[in-house]
């Protein structure tokens, strides 16, 4: 556990070093912010538009409500760009360390291969979470002031429920670090990856089983319907036996200093 405690420290500083304890909330916040707004003024700036031909604006037409707007947050800001904000800030997560020897020299010392990779994952984790939580609260604040109010128990189960698929973006960006050795490589196989699984994402029920995307697209039924359904509990357990697969493969990987 010392061990554990040592190197998450290291992580922490790490991220201080690089900045990304201060712009990565910035980046989410901005596109929490950004989707509510987009949203509660697209009709303006479409009227202010003039002279574009294909566009109608029907003034009959309902406002959406707060929990589309919220749900479009997740699908269409944190699932999208967000996935490449994660991914650019996370790529050279052991990659960086493979590159200039630091996790050999590690490794070298008293220290478990699985308190190497735990500190990795859980700090990066625990930033991103941050990161989705700040842009997550700030989109649902504007989001009941400009549209309508979400009920605070489906905000904070579809939350949950991003934050499982959340750890396995984190997770597979760790093991592409770690089988991989240019960052350009690492970045572009993982958000190809990424966004090839959310935009298959209630293609199938079967695909939906064991696709760790399913739990975003909880996330956002969630926050539409305000139903939990019993599927959801089999995503997130597929989605967590996933995530310990890829902790598994990466530790023996390491073990068998294949980097």
């Amino acid at each position: 556990m010392s061990a554990f405690i040592a190197l998450s420290k290291k992580e922490v500083q790490q991220m201080a070093r690089e900045f990304k304890i201060l712009w990565l909330p910035i980046v989410f916040i901005l596109l929490g912010l950004t989707q509510p707004i987009m949203m509660y003024y697209l009709p303006v700036i479409l009227q202010s538009a003039g002279g574009i031909e294909g566009i109608i604006i029907d003034p009959t037409m309902a406002k959406p409500e707060g929990k589309e707007v919220l749900a479009s947050t997740l699908n269409s800001q944190f699932d999208q760009l967000g996935i490449i904000i994660l991914v650019v800030a996370t790529m050279s997560i052991i990659q960086g360390e493979k590159a200039n020897g630091m996790m050999a020299f590690i490794l070298t010392r008293p220290v478990s291969i699985s308190s190497y990779l735990n500190s990795k994952i859980i700090i990066h984790y625990i930033l991103a979470v941050i990161c989705i939580a700040l842009g997550y609260a700030v989109s649902y604040g504007y989001s009941a002031y400009l549209f309508t109010t979400v009920p605070m128990t489906q905000a904070m189960w579809a939350f949950v429920f991003y934050c499982v698929w959340l750890l396995f973006i984190i997770t597979f960006v760790a093991m592409m670090s770690t089988f991989f050795n240019s960052p350009a490589f690492i970045a572009l196989i993982s958000i190809v990856i990424l966004l090839v699984c959310r935009f298959i994402a209630g293609l199938h029920p079967f695909i939906d089983a064991v696709n760790p995307a399913s739990n975003s697209l909880s996330a956002a039924n969630i926050l539409m319907t305000g139903n939990l359904e019993a599927r959801y509990g089999i995503h997130i357990i597929v989605t967590l036996l996933l995530v310990l697969l890829m902790i598994t493969t990466m530790h023996g990987f390491i073990a068998k200093k294949k980097f």
